[in-house]
């Protein structure tokens, strides 16, 4: 032990390689501030102070700590230590211990952490969430210290915790609110050491076949959870090349004959059309703005049968696709026709009859005052909710919920789309009176 004032050299621990040490300066006085404001800081804290015998002496290194006496404090496997100035300036080398995990320990707590994305993401973050801590505590390993595992040496000769290893503990716990890594690193395993062995053993699950990789992982971990973790997991496998166009569907008659109720037809379609939308999603997925682009609305089953009548599967198929989707032939005839010019929302506006709020319809009527030049070319309209109708003609405007404006027709007593949406609803006017 050192006489008092005398430092002393900050020597390893025996078997401690110099890069498991971290040395942090030393900080700014703390005063008007809780040493700890993480919950894993305050347990450091409470193991200190249930295992301090002397209440003064705590108090004391409060006042030391909170007035900046700690020097630079060395964290490395086992021990912390750091010089505190007393206030007659005397200045004492103190250390405070805490028993290393063993080799096994150390091992399922790697198991654990790399079979848990949600908790190597929360290290990176720099935070030691309570299932952590509670996960390797069920694999029987303690992280945090409890009462009677903090223990002291200190030159000023005091056998039990003084004021100057109160004041590195205190000082400690502002350390640990910013890295917990600190407290790994002291219960024997470096970041940077400790990163590579989860890294290492993410890499081995990632090879293993996947029923094994899904029992020892059990359900899984959201998405968002793995990402965060990317640092530190393995890359991911190159990305498939792109497919220039969907295989030709099977021929499945010719053969045995189908089951009642099977129509060979609509199923070679729809396989037909599964391989061209898996072709489209995946030039989709490897497409440079793929990843700004947000995903395709769900449709609704009437909403897919109009797409798949649009991709024209013929006679049979479409009555089927009608009769499905509660329509007649005509309506299915109109609906695809607004699918065409403008997929999901051109449906929409071709089914939906909605009133806009008082604001947009304000803004629709004022953007249509606005579109002609003089009251001469101007149309007389009736406005039915969202539906302008050009009084004794067969052109109407409708205003779409994107702002945007469709033009229709009637023809045999029908309202069908006649154009793609615009900005311009004189254009679109001008545009359905030059085809009359």
């Amino acid at each position: 032990m050192n006489t008092p004032g005398d430092e002393g050299p900050m020597d390893l621990d025996e078997g401690a390689s110099p890069a498991a040490e971290r040395t942090f300066e030393a900080l700014p006085a703390a005063r008007g501030r809780a040493f700890a404001r993480s919950w894993w800081g305050q347990a450091w804290l409470k193991a200190l102070e249930d295992t301090a015998l002397d209440g003064k002496q705590l108090k004391l290194g409060r006042q030391h700590a909170r007035a900046g006496a700690v020097g630079a404090v060395s964290v490395r496997p086992g021990r912390i230590t750091a010089v505190v100035q007393d206030r007659d300036h005397t200045r004492h080398r103190s250390d405070v211990l805490l028993q290393q995990l063993s080799a096994a320990d150390w091992d399922r707590f790697l198991d654990m952490v790399a079979d848990r994305a949600g908790h190597i993401a929360a290290l990176l973050d720099r935070d030691m969430p309570p299932v952590l801590v509670e996960d390797a505590a069920a694999a029987g390993i303690e992280l945090l210290p409890g009462i009677g595992d903090l223990e002291s040496e200190c030159s000023c000769g005091a056998w039990d915790h003084c004021a100057h290893s109160a004041a590195l503990c205190y000082q400690l716990a502002r350390l640990l609110d910013q890295d917990p890594f600190v407290l790994l690193l002291m219960r024997g395993r470096g970041e940077r050491e400790l990163l590579d062995e989860l890294q290492a053993r993410s890499a081995s699950r990632a090879e293993l076949p996947a029923g094994e990789a899904a029992e020892r992982s059990g359900a899984g971990v959201p998405a968002a959870e793995a990402y965060a973790a990317r640092d530190i997991l393995p890359p991911l496998p190159a990305a498939p090349p792109p497919v220039a166009a969907p295989g030709a569907p099977p021929v499945l008659g010719g053969g045995t004959p189908p089951a009642p109720g099977v129509d060979v037809a609509a199923l070679e379609f729809l396989i037909g059309d599964a391989a061209a939308g898996a072709q489209r999603l995946l030039a989709d997925a490897l497409s440079a703005g793929h990843p700004d682009s947000p995903p395709p609305p769900v449709l609704t089953p009437a909403q897919d049968a109009v797409r798949l009548a649009a991709a024209g599967p013929g006679a049979a198929i479409s009555a089927r696709l009608a009769a499905g989707s509660g329509r007649d032939p005509r309506s299915l005839a109109s609906a695809v026709r607004a699918w065409e010019l403008g997929g999901a929302a051109g449906l929409a506006v071709l089914e939906e009859e909605w009133t806009p709020e008082p604001e947009a319809l304000a803004r629709a009527t004022g953007r249509l005052a606005a579109a002609w030049e003089d009251d001469e070319t101007r149309p007389r309209l009736r406005v039915t909710r969202n539906r302008w109708t050009v009084v004794g003609g067969a052109a109407q405007l409708r205003y779409g919920r994107d702002g945007r404006w469709w033009p229709y027709r009637r023809e045999g007593g029908r309202w069908v789309p006649a154009g793609p949406a615009t900005d311009d609803p004189a254009g679109a006017l001008a545009g359905l009176s030059a085809e009359e």
